[in-house]
């Protein structure tokens, strides 16, 4: 589909009152200029946003998650990681709803909290500079108990698998650094350590958590070196891990995603070489059946963020796009479930530490071709 009749068949969703800076409509955003267009690969098809929240400097948004509150409204959580909160938005709209913790919230403190994941009713928080991850009770934000802290050491990204009724398995990467600035990766011998893995008892509202051990290849085809986001896909025994670009790194294949066993065995493939430009960065998946559907992941470019789409069955390339104006992405979140204003489900994603993006995955699914039942027609 061409980026015209893209823009013909997208709605435009009007301002929130009261916002000092309005949602940016399809019609506001910047077209893709010839200078612009030159930098970009010519397959890359581009998708318009349906939103762009309005800009809240200084907090640092990094992660995502989704969860529909009783209301009927589907919340977009987020992390903000230098203003020691969460934010919870509508995403429907990109609307900020409330801030969760800081200094006025003594019932729920973070300490630069990072990777997000959802349970039913339950958030799981990775807070980087507590060493920990804190359970807590949706809608309320309730705390509910932390565990991890007497394994974790920097803990980022969070993946949740179900692996029996109450019973989860909590994936956590752990990018510990080691230097006056933290820009030393650890030895390769010490690179068992990068993903930990926890197991949660749900019990009422208490849980029990015990520590199942670490892992991470230490040979240098499939090293992490500095691990952010991991997600899983129990139907393939996968985990995909951003290994992001370390300093003094060189090469086309410097940042990637690294394929896993659930069981945290390297299975010997990453994605393709030169898949990303800059750095890998969020990645999530988009399961349109039961066995069918996309990996998605960021490329973390500041002009604008591309995102590569990958087969679920055998990681094979499915295409890639980027929006009118999202860049400098961090998180992902794919929303798969209808809302009102994604009948067929959203992609949302970080635009610039500051913002929110969403991407209407029909749009999705018709720009790159893809399967018939990832798009309205399911």
């Amino acid at each position: 589909m061409t980026l015209c009749r893209f823009l013909a068949a997208t709605g435009v969703l009007l301002a929130l009152a009261g916002c000092a800076t309005g949602l940016q409509r399809n019609s506001d955003m910047a077209p893709v200029s010839a200078v612009d267009a030159a930098a970009f690969p010519v397959d890359e098809r581009v998708v318009p946003e349906r939103y762009v929240s309005p800009a809240h400097p200084g907090v640092e948004l990094d992660s995502l998650a989704t969860w529909p509150a009783p209301d009927g409204r589907t919340w977009l959580i987020a992390s903000a990681k230098t203003a020691h909160t969460l934010v919870v938005f509508d995403a429907d709209t990109g609307e900020w709803l409330q801030t969760v913790g800081g200094k006025e919230d003594a019932a729920r403190t973070f300490k630069r909290p990072n990777g997000l994941a959802v349970h039913g009713d339950r958030l799981f928080v990775a807070e980087r500079d507590n060493h920990r991850v804190q359970m807590l009770a949706l809608p309320d934000f309730a705390p509910l108990g932390t565990f991890g802290e007497d394994q974790l050491r920097s803990p980022y990204g969070l993946w949740i698998n179900e692996v029996s009724p109450g019973g989860l398995d909590v994936y956590v990467t752990d990018s510990f650094m080691y230097g006056k600035r933290f820009e030393i990766v650890p030895p390769l011998e010490e690179l068992d350590q990068r993903v930990r893995r926890f197991h949660i008892e749900l019990d009422g509202e208490g849980f029990r958590a015990s520590y199942l051990g670490s892992f991470g290849d230490t040979a240098e085809p499939g090293a992490l070196r500095v691990v952010e986001s991991i997600a899983g896909d129990p139907a393939f025994d996968r985990l995909m891990i951003a290994d992001e670009r370390f300093p003094g790194s060189t090469g086309r294949n410097a940042s990637t995603l690294r394929e896993y066993t659930l069981a945290g065995a390297f299975t010997g493939r990453s994605l393709p070489e030169d898949t990303f430009a800059t750095e890998a960065e969020g990645v999530a998946l988009w399961a349109c059946g039961p066995d069918t559907g996309y990996w998605v992941a960021v490329d973390q470019r500041e002009t604008r963020t591309a995102f590569h789409l990958f087969n679920r069955v055998d990681l094979a390339p499915a295409g890639s796009f980027r929006g009118m104006t999202t860049a400098m992405s961090d998180g992902v979140a794919v929303h798969a479930a209808g809302t009102t204003a994604f009948p067929d489900g959203a992609l949302f994603a970080m635009h610039k530490d500051e913002a929110v993006s969403a991407f209407d995955l029909a749009d999705i699914a018709r720009s790159l071709e893809l399967a018939a039942e990832c798009t309205g027609s399911r």
